[in-house]
């Protein structure tokens, strides 16, 4: 804790300091000593992932997509984008762009079960993350369809869960449509996810 003069107007002000750690020991009971800072805070096994802050054709790419599914989406499930924590276990806690849970496994202030999709729009600083860790994070936590979305590109990339493996299912970019059947069936153009 820093505490010193705030400045000519006298007063204190105190800061708290957060000093990072070179330890894959973190878990979600840590994160909530993290600033709320913009930034996006992840786990993986116990390893701290930041993120910077979203650009702008990210977050238009995340709002179509969010229109498109809340259009689409059956009365007993929901569809959230980020920031909202999925935490499976004490050392893992994802924050996926968007997401599909049951009504019934949403918690108070988190959600624990296994979702029924998650989506992540790469960027530049997230594009090995997405394709490789969280890959492989949503597997083994059991969400049931992954998707990932390049908007540089633009395109869109389905995956299902079968046998605790992922299997592609879909695939459109630019003008491309791609039907998509889980969580439930919706078109997806990747090329108007990201139209201004």
């Amino acid at each position: 804790m820093i505490t010193g003069n705030s400045g000519p107007g006298g007063g204190t002000m105190t800061l708290m300091a957060v000093m990072p750690r070179a330890t894959d020991d973190w878990t979600v009971d840590d994160l909530t000593q993290l600033p709320d800072d913009g930034l996006r805070y992840e786990l993986v096994d116990g390893m701290l992932l930041v993120s910077p802050a979203p650009t702008p054709i990210h977050q238009r790419a995340v709002r179509q997509l969010t229109l498109a599914l809340e259009a689409a989406c059956p009365s007993h499930l929901e569809v959230f984008f980020a920031p909202l924590d999925w935490q499976p276990d004490q050392r893992n806690s994802l924050e996926p762009d968007l997401l599909v849970v049951a009504k019934k496994d949403i918690g108070e202030k988190l959600i624990t079960a296994p979702l029924r999709l998650a989506v992540e729009v790469m960027s530049a600083s997230s594009r090995l993350r997405d394709t490789t860790l969280k890959f492989a994070k949503y597997a083994e936590g059991g969400v049931e369809s992954y998707w990932i979305v390049d908007p540089s590109k633009p395109s869109i990339v389905a995956y299902d869960l079968r046998d605790g493996e992922y299997v592609q299912v879909g695939y459109g970019d630019r003008d491309t449509s791609v039907a998509l059947a889980n969580p439930f069936p919706v078109t997806v153009v990747p090329a108007s996810l990201v139209a201004g």
